[in-house]
């Protein structure tokens, strides 16, 4: 890894010589004589004006393919896991488990935690009164003492598999969850045998490891059990103002169970859990349901480079986000569906449910979008979360609620964090660009950023500079407060009223706070910097160490302030650098973000070198062995954010731009992208070898505009799906337009025509698996 003073000095150097050369890449293009004719193609493609229609050759296509280079990046064990950031996790986007020891028993431990159980008493706060609620955990106690495992988590068929050696025998498991139920089966060879129990947890917040509970707290009722006419059991957990409902039946070497939540009913949660057990049917007829949208899930996209850690990595976090969120389920919670004791119990607005989601929009995978549904379906209880005289135009949510956006947001001057709703609504926004889905910016999209906007404009008031400012807001978890101008907000306000703006002109809506979108984009004040670069806010430098990097929101993701920006370069290199420079309060997605900021600028090494302190062992808060993460507790977006740093060096789309390999490292020499889902609703495919860009190919999904920064060197061959030649114009510093109807394919490439071959490429860095291997 690069040294902090060798990375200073390469941005440094390629500010310098950016701005020298006026932002220009070193890939050439032809000049046309004609701008808005097309490029013209080699003699090979188009000799006496002869089509020759092409095509990908797709080597990932068959489940074979698949399973075998996804079992190249299972996680394996050989040693027993002690801890639940050891083991192997399993869901389904609202159930989960995690698999480990028993501590300090001679039994196997597996988690039973929903996504929707929660308590329902808003008066006692996120923390306590809203928080997420234990359901309980099975237990696997063998008739011998445990001397070895040898586990695999297959992410092909989402399922996990493999034998307990003991004493007494052999036990060979398997577990899988589907359609909120967890199904296991167990095998016993020699004189072992499998004993099953379930303990029911304590419905109180796992915040109590850290604090007593609030004044005026009374504990949930304690648990009811009971016993079907079928044979099924039922834990029975009733609350203040719902119900939670654990059933299971063991049917031989299988044993299924699965829970029900309702609020505010106080019985639907035991029809619920019934209902899953009789549906799931049996392990088998579970299984190839399971399997059928696991497979299914995997094919949308994919990518390969040479890292096989990283590489490994990356699927696993694939695996994670689809095992953790669906669309229309539960946003995830800082831990995802996977409960442990934990001081954040709850849903984290400030930067925690943003980093989430971003990786789902590059990987093709928008069914798994639930922060985009969640703030749909919660318009009203947004609403209801600012002060009631702004009701009537405003909507917000403070920094962490339950999965119903349930937490009061403060009036700026008041020193409180005012934009998450703002920042969350970014993330709509990237569904949107993603899927050029317009009920999403119509329904709900621009009516909700039209009211978190709205909130802010209340109290902007004009300065004797005749600037707009902010009274004194929080920028995330940064210690001092502004008294003025902080900048996450400034950032905030700014992308929203452009986005208003362009979003009332694509709906054809006559709005009337237009006017004052557009002069709140005139003369809101500048963001306030100084010597060292982006401040926390007017009179507030960047001066204590600090995870966040909310006051670097206008480069990174909302690209106001970027790379492309010669003016600019030299103040975002210093920002990031001194950001970085002041260290002991940096974790986990601090150095994902710095990877994030590096790519912006096309440094894939250092980017690179920021992102392996996510996984340096030698940090204090590292990535662990199961690709999960905690700090004071679990806390699930740090490795997800990793993987959209690994986006972020493969292909960028921002500004009416798509970047392909922007930022990949000098030791990658070899990437395969292959529907890699862009802005404008455009899929991806892409090859490099041996550090060239060998091939693009651009599908257009709506018929959106294309503009592409494509890294090619020489004469470029543009063709269409057909083989006729595209309609191009060389918009400059390597940026190419290409006139792309809907439903049609493009392939660029220079030279001869390569091998069109989307496969795996060759592992130049091996590495071990993940897990305890």
């Amino acid at each position: 890894m690069t040294s902090q003073p060798e990375q200073r000095s390469t941005m440094a150097r390629r500010a310098v010589l950016g701005t020298a050369l006026g932002g220009a890449t070193a890939a050439t293009l032809p000049t046309t004589a004609h701008a808005e004719e097309p490029l013209r193609t080699t003699p090979s493609d188009a000799a006496g004006g002869a089509r020759r229609p092409w095509r990908l050759r797709d080597t990932m296509t068959t489940d074979e393919a698949w399973a075998t280079f996804l079992r190249g990046q299972d996680l394996l064990w050989t040693r027993l896991p002690t801890r639940w950031y050891e083991g192997p996790f399993l869901g389904d986007g609202l159930l989960g488990s995690m698999i480990y020891q028993e501590p300090d028993a001679n039994r196997i431990r597996f988690t039973v935690q929903h996504g929707r159980v929660q308590d329902h008493r808003p008066e006692f706060g996120s923390g306590w009164g809203t928080c997420r609620l234990p359901v309980g955990h099975l237990t696997l106690e063998p008739a011998g003492t445990i001397t070895a495992v040898d586990w695999r988590l297959s992410l092909w068929n989402a399922e996990f598999t493999g034998t307990v050696t003991t004493t007494e025998g052999t036990l060979t498991l398997s577990a899988l969850i589907h359609d909120e139920v967890l199904a296991v089966r167990v095998t016993a060879d020699g004189d072992e045998r499998a004993a099953w129990t379930f303990h029911p947890e304590e419905a109180i917040s796992p915040r109590k490891i850290q604090e007593a509970p609030p004044a005026g707290y009374t504990a949930n009722p304690p648990w009811t059990t009971r016993t079907t006419a079928d044979g099924t059991e039922q834990v029975l957990q009733p609350l203040t103002g719902g119900h939670t409902a654990t059933a299971y039946r063991r049917d031989g070497d299988e044993l299924l169970i699965s829970v029900g939540h309702s609020a505010p009913s106080t019985t639907a949660a035991e029809a619920d859990s019934l209902r899953n057990l009789r549906r799931a049917g049996s392990y088998g007829d579970l299984r190839r349901r399971h399997t059928r949208w696991w497979h299914a899930f995997y094919k949308k996209s994919f990518v390969s480079f040479p890292d096989q850690r990283l590489q490994s990595f990356h699927w696993i976090q694939l695996y994670k986000v689809a095992s953790a969120s669906r669309a229309g389920g539960p946003v995830m919670a800082t831990c995802g569906p996977w409960l442990e004791p934990t001081p954040w119990p709850a849903v984290w607005w400030n930067l925690n449910i943003q980093l989430e989601y971003w990786l789902i929009h590059g990987s093709n995978h928008l069914e798994l979008d639930a922060l985009a549904t969640t703030v749909r379906q919660n318009q009203e209880q947004l609403i209801a979360n600012v002060p009631a005289a702004y009701r009537s135009d405003s909507a917000g949510v403070g920094r962490s609620s339950d999965m119903f956006a349930n937490r009061g947001v403060g009036r700026p001057g008041s020193g409180t964090e005012v934009g998450n709703l703002t920042w969350a609504l970014h993330n709509v926004w990237l569904s949107y660009r993603h899927t050029m889905d317009k009920a999403l910016l119509r329904d709900t999209l621009f009516p909700l950023l039209r009211r978190a906007i709205a909130y802010y404009l209340h109290f902007l008031t004009p300065g004797s500079d005749g600037k707009l400012h902010l009274p004194s807001t929080l920028s995330p978890e940064y210690p001092d407060v502004p008294p003025q101008d902080t900048n996450y907000d400034l950032a905030l306000i700014r992308w929203g009223c452009r986005t208003l703006l362009e979003s009332a002109e694509l709906l054809g809506i006559e709005d009337e706070s237009i006017p004052r979108w557009r002069e709140v984009s005139a003369k809101l004040t500048p963001y306030p910097v100084d010597d060292n670069g982006f401040m926390i806010g007017a009179d507030t430098p960047y001066a204590r160490s600090h995870r966040h990097y909310s006051h670097l929101l206008m480069v990174y993701p909302l690209y106001l302030v970027n790379w492309d920006q010669p003016e600019n370069r030299d103040l975002i290199t210093r920002s990031v650098e001194h950001w970085h420079a002041l260290t002991g309060a940096h974790r986990g997605y601090s150095y994902t973000g710095a990877a994030s900021l590096y790519a912006m600028t096309g440094d894939g090494d250092t980017a690179l070198g920021y992102l392996r302190r996510f996984f340096d062992t030698s940090t204090r808060y590292p990535c662990h062995a199961n690709t999960h993460y905690t700090e004071a507790g679990p806390v699930i977006e740090t490795p997800l954010s990793a993987s959209q740093s690994l986006h972020d060096m493969f292909c960028q789309s921002w500004g009416g731009v798509i970047r392909v390999f922007p930022a990949v490292p000098t030791d990658w020499a070899d990437v395969t992208l292959h529907d890699f889902r862009a802005q404008g609703a455009l899929l991806i495919s892409a090859v490099r070898a041996r550090g060239t860009t060998r091939f693009i190919r651009v599908r257009s999904l709506v018929g959106e505009p294309l503009k592409l920064k494509h890294g090619l060197r020489g004469r470029l061959t543009v063709l269409l799906d057909d083989g006729r030649p595209a309609r191009t114009r060389d918009l400059g510093d390597g940026v190419l337009s290409i006139d792309l109807p809907r439903g049609r394919e493009v392939l660029i490439h220079s030279g001869a025509r390569p091998d069109l071959v989307i496969a795996p490429v060759a592992v130049s860095a091996p590495g071990a698996a993940w897990g305890l291997p």
